[in-house]
């Protein structure tokens, strides 16, 4: 099992990640008898549904699944509905609904909208888990807006010592950005065809870039708080999914999207190849005749 699963995986990193669900959804149609190792291995985009009971949006994802329905952290309702779906004790409920708030409260000041749920369950060892879901997309209202999607997925566990607590946090951030450049201008140039040896030629054509980002990282860190009762855990965890959201918001941005222009300007100069090329020679022109003296 572990040698299918494994080839699974390993065809899914060689795989686009624009095309997550789709490719997962064909690898659990060819080994259906897979789909639960499956599910719980690769990180999806985060799908917003909505509660039926109390109108409100949330997230779903493996750890709110049970079967073909999903959980909301709002009503702790599934949907579809089903008798025997699992839920959290009614301590940790409590604690889920009051997390639910506070991060409603954190994507509101960081994402100024998106959709944020909370979803806790308890551990064998005494302890409890839980994850910290955001997702925030940008839809375009011209085909020439930039669009694009940012999921956080944030799975964190808890283990009480006295008056501290451990915590080891497993974050992944999916982003996705698709980026156009042109004008209605441009789309609306004129176009001459013909028909040469049954093959449509098309002349005087303009078609603008698009250039597409998207992928994932994967960053982990463990710290010790301390507790002062229940609610604290919430503090804890915020602060230390504050900070690697932080974090990795500044690699993508430093190292990714630095990398990425990099790439760009070295295949293809913004500035006229030969002006450059003048420069160049008169810098050195210069530093010819400076260097005698």
């Amino acid at each position: 099992m572990e040698d299918v699963v494994d080839s699974m995986l390993d065809l899914m990193r060689r795989l686009p990640p624009t095309r997550t669900e789709e490719n997962v959804s064909a690898l659990i149609r060819i080994a259906p008898d897979y789909a639960d190792e499956l599910l719980g291995s690769v990180d999806q985009p985060l799908q917003v549904r909505t509660d039926r009971a109390t109108g409100r949006d949330y997230l779903a994802c493996d750890y709110n699944r049970d079967g073909e329905s999903y959980r909301s952290p709002w009503s702790n309702e599934y949907d579809p509905p089903i008798d025997d779906g699992t839920v959290p004790i009614p301590k940790l409920r409590k604690l889920e609904i009051a997390a639910n708030e506070a991060f409603d409260t954190y994507r509101e000041m960081y994402y100024e909208g998106g959709v944020s749920s909370v979803y806790l369950w308890d551990l064998e060892d005494g302890g409890f888990a839980g994850v910290v879901l955001l997702k925030k997309t940008m839809a375009p209202t011209t085909p020439y807006e930039p669009s694009g999607s940012w999921d956080s997925i944030h799975v964190f566990e808890t283990a009480e010592r006295g008056r501290q607590a451990h915590y080891k946090l497993t974050s992944t951030v999916m982003l996705h950005l698709v980026t156009h450049r042109g004008s209605d201008e441009s789309s609306s140039a004129e176009k001459k065809s013909d028909i040469r040896g049954g093959t449509k030629v098309t002349e005087g054509w303009k078609q603008d870039g698009e250039v597409s980002l998207s992928g994932s990282m994967t960053r982990q860190t463990e710290q010790d708080w301390p507790l002062q009762d229940s609610s604290t855990h919430i503090t804890n965890t915020g602060k230390m999914i504050e900070e690697m959201e932080i974090k990795m918001r500044n690699l993508l941005q430093e190292v990714y999207f630095g990398k990425t222009r990099d790439i760009v300007y070295d295949l293809r100069s913004v500035d006229d190849l030969e002006k450059a090329r003048r420069q160049k020679d008169l810098q050195k022109e210069l530093v010819g005749l400076i260097k005698p003296r």
